[in-house]
């Protein structure tokens, strides 16, 4: 069970590990601070904000393990 799944909205750790893998495509393997630069920009709805969160999270854990 994901973390925030239990959460309105919440992202799923399947949906989080896709995203993940979208934003290294889009950012040419900088998942991290692709996410990073999609919050910072803004613009997103709350379901996507929380994707980026999400992943941002994840890749920050992985980072440190």
């Amino acid at each position: 069970m994901s973390l925030f799944s239990w959460l309105p909205g919440g992202a799923s750790d399947a949906e989080v590990r896709s995203e993940v893998w979208s934003l290294g495509v889009r950012h040419r393997g900088e998942a991290l601070e692709g996410a990073l630069a999609e919050l910072k920009a803004g613009g997103l709805s709350t379901e996507r904000a929380q994707l980026l969160q999400a992943c941002v999270r994840k890749l920050k854990q992985s980072r440190s393990a």
